[in-house]
């Protein structure tokens, strides 16, 4: 079992991630710049130092195991982190090249996504060499990435007390949202009523809430949502009310990109639980703002302010 990390292990945990991140062997040969054997042996090699099965690979092809995930998962974290110490280094030096991650909530608007690749196109523009890595995380998540040095900037709504040690940069876009259910649910019928009927009362309808939102979203007066489960993110939350069983609290964006497919019911013409959550650029108090970050918020905040216009 390995006790301490080595600059040998370092290599091969290298080839590990590249070969996880490109889902096989051979997608990781041109990355890796290596042959297959060689890679194989790396993996087989890293795989006895850690006394663990990281992957299969054979006929059914490449498939990581639950160790594998894990080991990813932890490699992904690591050699983001050294990414941004180098960047960070190198800036200290007037020396703006290198990678930079930004990270962005799982399940944003096709829109939101969209003026984040002119944003990061402008600011690699700028910058010749600048590499910008792009990655999701669950909702819950996102204020953990901010602060563990994983990447720089991270876009997301936000409606917890803002904690003093995160930096928030107003996009100046809010994400609005109300209550849905599928067709086939029993409240569908109410899709046009000004409100429920005094005999319906939502707390006695199972809802689904998401992990990390503020308890607070599913208050409205004295009425409190029966919330027996919970998703990690807006897609899933979708899902568990399209089985009919469930209503929850989704943003508005998803119903116009998915509505025609799913036939999501806004409860009441809408006016039930509705929320407004403000979409933000968030760093660290830790991260170091140079000229190419501050770049690209700047850039960020205007392409997606246009995009919903």
């Amino acid at each position: 079992m390995l006790n301490r990390l080595q600059e040998s292990d370092i290599k091969l945990l290298r080839v590990f991630y590249a070969v996880a991140s490109c889902n096989g062997f051979t997608a990781a040969e041109p990355v890796l710049r290596m042959q297959r054997p060689n890679i194989s042996a790396a993996i087989k090699k890293l795989e006895e130092r850690l006394d663990l099965v990281l992957c299969h690979r054979g006929r059914g092809g490449f498939q990581m195991t639950k160790e594998g995930e894990v080991v990813f998962q932890e490699t992904k974290r690591i050699f983001n982190a050294f990414d941004n110490f180098v960047f960070n280094l190198k800036s200290l030096h007037d020396d703006y090249s290198g990678h930079i991650t930004l990270v962005l909530m799982a399940g944003l608007a096709t829109s939101m996504q969209l003026a984040v690749s002119k944003a990061v196109k402008s600011t690699m523009k700028k910058f010749d060499d600048i590499h910008v890595n792009i990655q999701t995380r669950l909702y819950n998540e996102v204020e953990h990435v901010a602060l563990s040095g994983e990447c720089h900037l991270v876009l997301s709504t936000y409606d917890m007390v803002k904690p003093e040690s995160v930096t928030f940069h107003p996009t100046g876009v809010h994400c609005t949202g109300r209550l849905y259910c599928a067709p086939t649910h029993p409240l569908a019928k109410y899709r046009e009523a000004d409100a429920l009927p005094e005999n319906v009362r939502i707390e006695d309808y199972p809802a689904i809430g998401m992990s990390g939102l503020s308890s607070v979203n599913y208050i409205n007066g004295e009425t409190r949502l029966a919330i027996q489960t919970f998703s990690d993110s807006y897609d899933v939350c979708m899902a568990a009310v399209m089985t009919g069983e469930y209503v929850g609290l989704l943003p508005d964006y998803i119903a116009r990109e998915q509505g025609a497919a799913t036939g999501l019911v806004p409860l009441c013409k809408g006016s039930l639980f509705e929320f407004s959550h403000e979409l933000f650029v968030m760093n660290g108090k830790n991260t170091r703002l140079n000229p190419v970050l501050r770049h690209c918020i700047k850039e960020l905040e205007y392409f997606i302010s246009e995009s919903q216009k």
